[in-house]
């Protein structure tokens, strides 16, 4: 994925530390490309999910984690949180359109490495037994 370099020249310089804080572009694409974001955003591209159906499709996200990974997406403005003012309580999770447009991109970097990784496993080996 290339970033244009009108991207880059941020004001503080690229995507550099800004005193205590991250440059927001960088802290966007960490969200993005989290090991549960990216999980949560390639799930949501299929269908609306209850909090409990997600967290089954995921598997292994502790209930707290995945909490804050749909908290932060929210944040983001990348997923939408529907709560139904229901007995029992309902709430689903969907992506908003800007949330749509980062899984494609986050989809389409899956699948290149499930296309890939019989190279990346042997340039692994190689390295490995070049360190040996």
């Amino acid at each position: 994925m290339a970033v244009s370099a009108s991207v880059n020249a941020s004001p503080a310089g690229k995507w550099n530390l800004q005193g205590e804080e991250l440059c927001p572009y960088r802290l966007v694409l960490e969200h993005v490309t989290s090991r549960w974001g990216v999980l949560v955003l390639i799930e949501l591209l299929d269908r609306p999910y209850r909090f409990s159906e997600l967290r089954r499709a995921i598997g292994r996200v502790s209930e707290k984690m995945l909490t804050q990974t749909l908290q932060t997406l929210e944040r983001d403005g990348l997923v939408h949180r529907d709560a139904k003012p229901v007995i029992p309580p309902r709430v689903d999770y969907s992506l908003t359109d800007l949330g749509r447009e980062a899984a494609e991109q986050v989809r389409a970097l899956a699948a290149w490495t499930h296309r890939r990784m019989d190279e990346v496993q042997k340039a692994r080996e190689v390295y490995d037994a070049a360190k040996e």
